[in-house]
């Protein structure tokens, strides 16, 4: 006997539809406050830098949402 046939389903168009998560190397992060990778890694010690994504080679990626919102907790009241 066969068994029944399961319909595909196509993710090709819901990837597409999808916002693409964008993320910095600590070199654009760095670039971007015109900050040094010592003061990054200084300010990542204090836990006060953004929060950070390990990639598996070791490699550190901050995501914009992330960055976002720390530059929210960063703004003093007027």
């Amino acid at each position: 006997m066969h068994e029944p046939a399961v319909p595909s389903v196509d993710r090709t168009s819901e990837r597409a539809q999808m916002p693409r998560r964008e993320y910095l190397t600590i070199e654009g992060f760095c670039r971007e406050f015109e900050i040094s990778r010592d003061t990054f890694y200084k300010w990542r010690a204090k836990k006060t830098a953004p929060a950070c994504t390990k990639l598996p080679n070791g490699e550190l990626r901050i995501a914009r949402a992330d960055l976002d919102a720390w530059i929210d907790t960063c703004r003093e009241a007027a």
